[in-house]
């Protein structure tokens, strides 16, 4: 899939939302690291409701990234 998905021609629009794409989940990917682990992190909150809420971002932004390379029906 791989092979096939870098194959094909990308028009910059597509391109562009990408990088895009990749760097939003890379942002998504740290917060949520940073909020589960950065014991001075100012948030007020209980050590489990840190461990939830930065596991919940993380999910999301797996969900965010799997649809971004989901293909479209319009494309080959």
């Amino acid at each position: 899939m791989l092979q096939q998905f870098n194959n094909r021609e990308k028009s910059l629009t597509r391109r562009f939302l990408l990088i895009l794409g990749i760097i939003t989940f890379i942002a998504f990917l740290v917060l949520g690291l940073m909020i589960i682990f950065w014991d001075k992190f100012p948030l007020d909150m209980p050590k489990y409701q840190r461990v939830l809420f930065g596991s919940l971002i993380i999910v999301y932004d797996v969900i965010r990234i799997s649809r971004l390379f989901k293909k479209q029906p319009n494309e080959k």
